[in-house]
Order: structure tokens, then sequence, then C-alpha cells
């Protein structure tokens, strides 16, 4: 057996431990969702875009969630089965499956985006955007761009929890960081200065996700732990098979979004068809927007809970494949109580200051009627985070002890 790299795992008080690797992953993961919605601030707030640009971001954003389950479910379960591997000693074992890991996201993020630009107009209109032509028109540029970009969107999100698995959650963050800085630096630069809409914000994100992408890659010739094998980035059925599974339930925890907002927005472009103030051409767009900005704002809250139990990932894995069990139940008590003061604090927060959170995405621009259905939508939809957060913590923590099948029975209610 070979010598254990990251010991400190096994001796290291839990607390301690959960702080190192949670606040880094909770930051990575946030401001992984914050891509999509920095786009949508600036897209809100410029008045040759609105609402029109807002709910055309909406329609959007769905598609990316897919790309991000996807890539979670490759990564989240690459970095269970790593953590396991190291802790019982398997080295050459964990590199392998990196090796996997990286050739499979290739393949899939080259696969789904030649769907999504083959068949783009029939998954606009299935997520609801042809609610009038101006937002199908601005769904359509938006969507060509970033499906452009979803190589690179997936890579780094894969690598993401890989590179925490093998000891360095600042450089996992700090590569997610530095790509969304350029996102926020270009947005205004694109958007408010070259004047390009739609494709101004895509851009701006493809770029941010290439150098967050590029950091990744560079991370996977440079592990500390472990090293991809001297032939490349082989591929290994027999391991994919065996790491797959425990990414399952982050899987389902993505597209669980995904399906709640095709239902969602589905429904808003039936019944705001019957409605007196939303069935006119003018208002048609308003309430798909709104519904992307609260579905935003859940998945900021989702982003920190799942960021805090994903952290607990490696220390969780290291710690039963060297027999831990003690440590590990130690670890629980504390993710659970931070998921319960995140809950708690986001239901105060949707129910005190919806106006608010919603001022943020351009409600100066808009009607009154923006604002009024808006307030209503943070409070009755967003009314059961609190349950929210203790269930995606607890399918996580059920995924890192290597649970999968637990786990996903968990995610899927």
């Amino acid at each position: 057996m070979q010598e254990k790299e990251n010991s400190y795992l096994e001796t290291e008080r839990p607390g301690r431990l959960m702080l190192k690797y949670s606040v880094p992953c909770t930051i990575s993961l946030l401001v992984a969702a914050l891509y999509n919605i920095v786009d949508q601030i600036f897209i809100a707030n410029a008045d040759y875009l609105g609402s029109y640009g807002n709910a055309a971001n909406t329609v959007v954003f769905p598609l990316t969630v897919v790309a991000l389950a996807l890539a979670v479910m490759i990564g989240d379960g690459c970095c269970a089965f790593v953590s396991l591997s190291l802790g019982a000693g398997k080295n050459e074992e964990a590199g392998r499956s990196v090796s996997s890991a990286v050739t499979l996201c290739l393949i899939v993020s080259a696969l789904l985006t030649a769907a999504f630009l083959v068949f783009s107009e029939d998954i606009l209109t299935l997520f609801g955007g042809r609610v009038n032509e101006q937002t199908f028109a601005h769904s359509k540029e938006y969507f060509f761009w970033i499906s452009l970009g979803l190589p690179f969107y997936m890579f780094g999100q894969a690598m993401n929890p890989i590179i925490r698995s093998d000891g360095s959650p600042k450089f996992a963050m700090i590569s997610t960081l530095a790509g969304a800085a350029v996102n926020i630096i270009l947005d205004p630069l694109f958007i408010y200065g070259f004047r390009w809409g739609m494709m101004g914000a895509a851009v701006a994100t493809v770029l941010g996700q290439v150098l967050t992408a590029a950091l990744a890659l560079w991370y996977i010739f440079h592990m500390k732990t472990m090293s991809i094998r001297e032939g490349g980035f082989g591929f290994s059925g027999k391991l994919t098979a065996r790491f797959l599974p425990l990414g399952v339930s982050s899987f389902l925890s993505q597209l669980s979004v995904v399906l709640c907002m095709a239902a969602v927005q589905n429904m808003v472009l039936r019944y705001g068809a019957l409605d007196e103030i939303f069935s006119q051409a003018r208002y048609a767009q308003i309430p798909m927007a709104v519904i992307g900005i609260v579905m935003k704002f859940f998945q900021i809250v989702i982003s920190v809970s799942i960021g805090i139990a994903a952290g607990c990932i490696p220390v969780v894995g290291y710690n039963l494949g060297a027999g831990r069990r003690d440590r590990t139940k130690t670890l629980l008590r504390f993710m659970l109580g931070c998921e319960l003061v995140l809950g708690a604090a986001a239901l105060l927060i949707v129910e005190l200051l919806p106006a608010q959170l919603i001022s943020i995405f351009g409600a100066a621009n808009e009607s009154a009627y923006y604002t009024e259905f808006a307030v209503k939508c943070f409070r009755v939809y967003l009314c059961m985070t609190l349950f929210a957060c203790v269930n995606k913590g607890t399918f996580i923590f059920l995924q890192a002890m290597g649970r999968a099948a637990t786990s996903t029975a968990l995610s899927r209610r």
C-alpha cells in the first residue's frame, strides 16, 4: 500500500476540515451559478434589452443547468471515488479514474453542444421561448453563443471537485473566481459599450469559462497525490462504471431544477396568455422574466447548500476509506447545522425583502406589474427553502459515503 498523501484528513479536527474544504467549494459553486445571474443583471438594466432580454435569459438558463448536471455527475462521482481510493492508499487507481473522467467529459460535452446547435429552435420552444417574437429572437442569439462554450464550461465544472479531492480546494476556488471576474469585467463593456446585446453577454460568459477550463487543465497535469497515466487521457470503462453512480444524485439534483423550470415556464406561457394584463404583447414577457429571477435566487441558495455538503466529500471519503466512521458522524452533525442556518436565513430574506431583491434586476425600468408579480412569486415559490437546503445537504453527504442508491433515491424526492 502506498503512503497516504492526505493523512491530515484523518487527524485534523472535523470542524476545521469542513471549513477548509466547504468554504472554497461553496464559493466555487456560487460563482459558477453567478455566471448566468450576472448576465441577467446587466441585460435587465440595458435599456435596449430590458425584460425581453431578461425573459430570454430565463429561457436559456435551464439548458445551461443540463450541462452543469452532466458535468457534476462526472466530477462529483470521480471526486468521491478518488477520495475513497486515496483514503485506502490506492493512488494509482485514483489517477486512472481522473483520466477516465477527463475523457468522458470531453465526449459528453461535444455531443451536448452538437445537439443544442442542431435542435436549438425546438429546444427553446420547449422551454417557453416563443412567449413573443422579441424574446425568441434574443433567446436564439444568446443560446447559440452559450452552446459554443459548453465544452469549456463543462470541463471546468467537472474538474473543480476533482481538484478539491487532490487536496487543493483553494486552487479550485481561484480558477472559478478568475473566470467569473473576466465575465463581470467584459459584460458591461460588451453590453453597454459595444452594444452587442445578448451576444455580448454570452461571449463574456464563454471567455470566462475558457479561462477556468485552461486553469483546470493546467492543474490536471500537476496534481499532488496522483498522476495521469503516461499514455495520456486513457479511458477505463470499468473504473467509470464504479465512479459514475456516485455522481448520479448530483446529476438528479441539477436535473430536477431543469424539469421544474420547464414545467413552470410552460405554465407561465399558457396561463399568462389567459391573464388580463399579461396577455397583452407589451407585458407578455414579464412572468417569464420574473420566474427566471426567482429561480436564480433559489439557485444561489442551493449552490451554497450543495457547496457546504460537497466540500465534505473528500474528507468523508478519505475517513471512510481509512475506517474512521466516528469522524464521519461528527462531520454530518456540523453539516446539518450549517444547512439549517442557511435555509432559515434564505427564507427570511425572500419573505421580508422581495421588493429589494427584484430591484437588482432592473425593476426601476419596468411597469408596476413587474414588481407586483415578482413580490408574490418570491414569497410563494420559495416558502419551502429551509427543507430544500437540508435535503440537498443530506443526499450529497450520503453520496460522499459511497451510498449511491440511497442518495439517488433521496435526491429524486
